[in-house]
């Protein structure tokens, strides 16, 4: 493949990339929109026998961390969130071009990352509304972005876990 090729080849896969994260972004922000709109705070709206519509405002990290805490959680994960973000940035401009399952996930992350950084900024606290449960057992509810983070955490994870693997055994 000629250079040419190759820089094409690379900005249309950053281009996709960025366009991941920004689809991302955009869908949590619109479905954050319509749940700020059309549901009561903190009164469920059950889907399924094991889903609910839950509006919930969450000051601390993932899972509630430190939201009840005396501390101001949420200046706190502003700054940590803006560290991690320029964080990633970094990594993905020191990375090799490429079209590996962990960049695709460090955009996820980033697109997850800014849709809750929008929302501390904007709101001053994360808006989450997705509530799974099962026999009494309540997961945290969380969003869009929250789940694209995850996503994306397990997409790095098993890259370094297949990296692992190839160096040990290869």
């Amino acid at each position: 493949m000629s250079d040419t090729q190759s820089q094409l080849s690379e900005r249309k896969t950053l281009a996709i990339h960025i366009g991941i994260a920004l689809l991302v972004l955009v869908l949590d922000q619109f479905t954050k929109a319509i749940v700020l709109t059309n549901l009561e705070p903190f009164k469920p709206l059950p889907v399924t026998e094991f889903f609910n519509l839950y509006l919930v405002f969450n000051k601390g990290a993932a899972f509630g961390f430190l939201a009840s805490s005396d501390i101001d959680a949420n200046t706190l994960f502003l700054f940590v969130n803006v560290g991690i973000l320029a964080l990633l940035l970094y990594i993905l401009w020191l990375s090799r071009p490429g079209r590996s399952q962990a960049v695709t996930g460090i955009w996820l992350i980033i697109g997850g990352a800014v849709g809750n950084l929008i929302d501390r900024v904007t709101h001053g606290h994360v808006v989450d509304f997705l509530d799974f449960h099962y026999a009494g057992w309540h997961y945290s509810t969380f969003n869009l972005a929250d789940a694209c983070i995850t996503t994306g955490a397990v997409l790095v994870a098993l890259e370094i876990f297949k990296l692992r693997i190839l160096f040990r055994h290869g």
